[in-house]
């Protein structure tokens, strides 16, 4: 096939090159019939298939052709399963062959630095290595179909807010260790058919012409083998993209940037060369869609269905159970309230927007579980069209819940709060939503609340409810699996793949939080997520990975295999976990690891492994964790490399970021020592801290002891003069410590380096 494409591109006419840089139309690449070229589909899909008929357009306006709604990503990912992942990826393929399109436009990775960004239900978590890990097993899924899939948005596309123009600034290290991390495993591990750049500047260049990130990064350090497609209108110049590893504009430009490229090659400011690869890439991918193209596909809707029932039903995370007021069991009344009830908010607005093939009714399906043996009554509640607080609503609802034994209200986020295109200015759910809760709590105490919101809230009102389930955006099949946990046909086995905090000012990017309109600075740095409640002890409202079971379990008898190693070898950890309860459920086991001491700052902890088990009641089993030198390394702007400090490491075993059960550790030696070049403005104790340095001084008789043990100076002083720079000791020592002394020293020292 290569040398096919060879061939083809040497038969190519310059405008017919250029040409096939970008689309046809608003999701089809150009065919170029006389080469026997064909034209291919592409769509939205983070979550489902949106295949538009008709007008077209990119953010959800129009409508689409049927297709299974699973939940969102925000919400998928709190399964923790990489294997559901998987199939609900291999779904989406299936449908996107019986609707001919070749390539899905998903995964969305970007990290959730803030949970205002109002595409947050669209993206996994706020942790690079869970993000990267369920993504690459999507992009499995999906493209095990025959059908691509397109990564995105690459890259650090973190808000809505100007995000076509935003500039984002944020440092090497913490661009390599968070916002690069979460796209890294996927396109290493799956190999994505394309790659999506974002509309938004890093550091000052627009991603569509970010050399950096598009053909330094991506293609030459990771080895990407797809092609890079822009974000709808994300290109700002067509030739600087291309030259920077941009092949593919999306969508049709009207020959706009295929004229730029033609003017840039015939003027010799870029090579044809350039332009060749890129239309080779493109033409891979093309044929490769061909190839893997099925006819008269078909898929079960039903079975779809069930499928995203099981998604949702691993993906809901109960919060809270007071009195183990969940499951309800023997309950002969049961008051529903809320208008979610019946007209379910289950997706997210903007590009990702389905139109599902068809959508559980929560309220029917909770009176189906429930059987004769609960009697259901409904209330409204709230107006689903507005904010606006109406007393007879809440009445109606407050006299039905007295009448109850146990009330749910069913509550959370319009979809007009969170969509693509804004971002959210707090963290606070409609106020008729929550007087709602308020007045209902004041006459039942046998209140649950089940939430439907893409992203955290804060819940003033929480310690006035007994139970809490987390729903997120459910997708279509959202209330059989909402009646199967609150009845427990199932028990809940999903953990928060992000942190609510108590507050919005605690989150550690909220005064750097659109940025000022052109710019947004990454102060917080690595700090992002749990990586900043951990490592400043601040108490969040949940913790990350924190999710309640009808069951309990039992973690023991941790495990490495080697308690020494350098850094290019690997470890295998295990962990027994036993259920010990009266139900079959899942756990999800994660491992953490934390640096003992570090001469850089690092979190507290990180996680670096995970996986859901299965277990019924007195089960046990072993699950077996492999760590290497990614799992102990930062990164190192000096090396512009991963680095592993050599010492102490602490494995960390639990059921969340906050709650370790298990600790080992290991010991970890580098096999890279970084060199460190003494300067004239290097202090006394980095002096001392050099074995050859630490010899000249002593050999001056001003060694370690003469500083600490043999000095009547005070703690405080012998500080400061080990902090005095090499170059101010010599100007202030009057003549004892001469210019030639210091370059003495550090020329003996340095040369010692080599």
């Amino acid at each position: 096939m290569s040398r096919k494409i060879k061939e083809l591109i040497d038969k190519m006419t310059l405008e017919e090159k250029a040409g096939l840089c970008s689309g046809a139309d608003f999701w089809n690449t150009k065919a170029i019939k006389r080469l026997g070229i064909p034209s291919i589909m592409m769509t939205d899909g983070p979550h489902g298939l949106r295949k538009q008929v008709g007008d077209t357009d990119h953010l959800g306006i129009n409508k689409s052709v049927p297709s299974t709604c699973f939940p969102s990503a925000a919400g998928l990912a709190c399964s923790w399963d990489k294997e559901l992942v998987n199939r609900v990826g291999a779904a989406i393929g299936e449908e996107s062959q019986a609707e001919n399109v070749a390539i899905v436009l998903g995964p969305g990775v970007n990290i959730k630095r803030s949970p205002l960004c109002g595409r947050n239900f669209e993206y996994f978590s706020e942790d690079p290595y869970i993000s990267s890990k369920l993504s690459a097993d999507f992009i499995k899924g999906v493209q095990s179909k025959g059908v691509g899939t397109s990564l995105k948005h690459f890259a650090v596309n973190n808000q809505e807010s100007k995000r076509m123009s935003i500039d984002a600034v944020v440092d090497e290290r913490t661009l390599r260790e968070i916002y690069l991390a979460s796209f890294e495993e996927a396109v290493k591990d799956a190999q994505p058919w394309t790659v999506m750049a974002a509309y938004n500047k890093v550091n000052g260049d627009y991603c569509s012409e970010n050399k950096k990130l598009l053909s330094d990064i991506l293609k030459d350090e990771w080895g990407f083998e797809g092609l890079v497609v822009s974000d709808w209108g994300a290109v700002n110049e067509r030739d600087l993209g291309l030259a920077a590893g941009l092949e593919l504009e999306m969508p049709a430009s009207g020959g706009i940037g295929d004229n730029k490229i033609i003017e840039a090659v015939r003027s010799g400011r870029l090579s044809e060369d350039v332009l060749d690869a890129a239309v080779e890439r493109i033409l891979k991918v093309v044929f490769k869609a061909v190839e893997n193209n099925q006819e008269n596909a078909v898929y079960s809707k039903e079975e779809h269905h069930v499928l995203a029932r099981e998604a949702a039903r691993e993906s809901m995370v109960l919060l809270k159970n007071e009195g183990n007021i969940l499951p309800i069991k023997e309950v002969e009344s049961l008051a529903v309230i809320g208008a979610f009830a019946k007209s379910p908010r289950y997706q997210g607005g903007g590009s990702s927007h389905i139109n599902p093939t068809k959508v559980d009714n929560i309220y029917e399906e909770l009176a189906k579980v429930a059987g004769n043996q609960t009697t259901l009554s409904y209330s409204e509640g709230y107006s689903l069209e507005s904010d606006e607080v109406n007393e007879s609503l809440i009445e109606k609802a407050v006299k039905a819940a007295k009448q109850a034994n146990v009330a749910v209200i069913f509550a959370g986020l319009p979809e007009r709060y969170e969509s693509e295109g804004f971002d959210r200015k707090h963290l606070n759910i409609p106020e008729n939503h929550r007087l709602l809760i308020e007045a209902v709590a004041d006459v039942q105490s046998n209140l649950i609340v089940v939430l439907s919101n893409g992203a955290p809230i804060e819940m003033p009102w929480l310690n006035k409810v007994k139970g809490v389930l987390e729903a997120y955006l459910g997708g279509q099949a959202l209330g059989g699996a909402i009646a199967d946990l609150l009845f427990g046909l199932a028990s809940p086995s999903g953990k928060l793949a992000e942190t609510f905090p108590k507050k919005l000012v605690h989150n550690p990017s909220y005064l750097n939080f659109p940025g000022d309109g052109e710019t947004v600075e990454y102060r917080e740095g690595i700090f992002v997520g749990y990586r900043h409640y951990d490592t400043r002890d601040i108490e969040p409202l949940f913790p990350f990975g924190f999710g309640l079971s009808y069951t309990s379990f039992e973690y023991s008898n941790l495990q490495v295999n080697q308690k020494e190693i350098k850094d290019n070898e690997t470890i295998t950890v295990t962990v027994k976990v036993k259920n010990t309860g009266n139900m079959a459920g899942k756990e999800i086991v994660q491992l953490y690891v934390r640096d003992v001491e570090s001469n850089i700052p690092r979190p507290e902890k990180e996680l670096k492994g995970f996986e859901k088990v299965s277990l019924i009641p007195g089960e046990e089993k072993t699950v077996s964790f492999q760590l290497d030198k990614r799992a102990f390394a930062y990164y190192n702007v000096k090396i512009k490399d991963w680095h592993v400090e050599s010492g102490v490491f602490e494995i960390l075993v639990g059921k969340s970021s906050r709650e370790i059960l298990l600790k080992e550790t290991v010991n970890v030696e580098s096999t890279v020592k970084i060199k460190k070049v003494l300067t004239r403005n290097s202090t006394f104790g980095e002096l001392m801290e050099h074995p050859v340095g630490a010899e000249i001084m002593k050999a001056m008789g001003q060694g370690q002891a003469k500083f600490e043990g043999e000095s009547s100076l005070g703690a405080g002083m012998q500080e400061m003069i080990l902090g005095t720079t090499l170059h101010n000791a010599a100007v202030m020592s009057n003549g004892v410590f001469t210019e030639e002394m210091l370059v003495g020293i550090l020329q003996a020292v340095n040369k010692s380096n080599e």
